[in-house]
């Protein structure tokens, strides 16, 4: 990738959310845009910038040193970043406005598309119906946990792996949350070297929850897919339902604050997400101003 700003054209770019989870899309084949933390940082501001939970930087597997080894299995590579320039792991509202973005593209059709990340290839269904379904893999459950705590409440957080760490509470009011600008703090500090996303969970009926988020490095969001996924398989195992076990898939609504994801675990560990994913506009970056972020 090229250490020099791109100023002699403007940089394009397209907005696009899944559940309220919105995201910059700077399509970049070849990766030859710039996108320090900064920029990133500066792209997602509200205010002074374009304003997202995250950047979805679109680029040829080929081309990236992240992604060669699977450019045989996906031809595009989903450069995540959260909305203050880290890198992450995986995004799974990410994945299916990836996904939109490569069909609104011309890159694919309806039907199954593989899309490589830093948490692995995944593959995507895209539905005549507008749905996306995202085959998230298996997560893992770590047996040690954390202890979240707001305020004067606290609450045992289950240690949930979906590519990228997860700490999962149930509340019995997501108001209990607070307001989720800063992260709750939790402990012992150590389970998450590399910091967490912790998702507070309430019941709303049989196999059915509402959640909230706060996302490492974004601050709380209007939704969460990995998180969704990760609070899926923490009720389940709360529940007593492990399909592994049974043979049976189990399949939980779970709420966010931008909408409702379907999540469904199949008893060989796979989980799969169903949601929408929707384009809404694309545009120019100025170059003076890709320049004057990168000062």
């Amino acid at each position: 990738m090229t250490t020099e700003p791109v100023t002699s054209a403007p940089v394009a770019f397209l907005k696009g959310h899944g559940t309220e989870n919105d995201f910059v899309i700077v399509p970049d084949p070849d990766n030859a845009v710039d996108l320090p933390a900064d920029v990133v940082a500066r792209l997602c501001d509200r205010r002074a910038g374009i304003g997202g939970d995250g950047v979805l930087h679109v680029v040829r597997s080929a081309a990236h040193p992240e992604a060669r080894d699977m450019a045989g299995e996906a031809e595009w590579f989903m450069d995540y970043r959260n909305a203050d320039g880290s890198v992450a792991e995986m995004c799974g509202n990410g994945v299916r406005v990836f996904a939109r973005y490569l069909q609104h593209a011309g890159h694919t059709t309806e039907g199954d598309v593989a899309v490589a990340t830093r948490g692995g290839v995944k593959r995507v269904h895209l539905a005549k119906n507008g749905d996306v379904t995202v085959s998230m893999g298996r997560a893992r459950l770590p047996e040690d946990g954390v202890t979240v705590t707001v305020g004067d409440r606290s609450w045992p957080a289950r240690n949930v792996n979906m590519g990228n760490p997860h700490a999962v509470a149930f509340v019995e009011d997501l108001d209990h949350a607070g307001d989720l600008f800063t992260e709750p703090p939790y402990s012992p500090a150590r389970v998450y070297p590399d910091g967490v996303n912790i998702e507070f969970v309430a019941d709303r009926g049989p196999r059915h929850v509402a959640m909230r988020v706060h996302e490492r490095g974004a601050a709380e969001t209007r939704s969460c897919g990995t998180g969704a996924c990760a609070v899926a398989v923490a009720a389940a195992r709360r529940d007593g339902a492990d399909p592994a076990a049974t043979g049976t898939p189990v399949t939980y609504t779970v709420d966010v604050l931008g909408g409702t994801l379907v999540i469904t675990e199949r008893p060989d560990g796979e989980i799969e997400m169903t949601g929408p994913a929707v384009i809404v506009a694309e545009g120019r970056i100025d170059p003076a101003w890709l320049t004057s972020a990168r000062a």
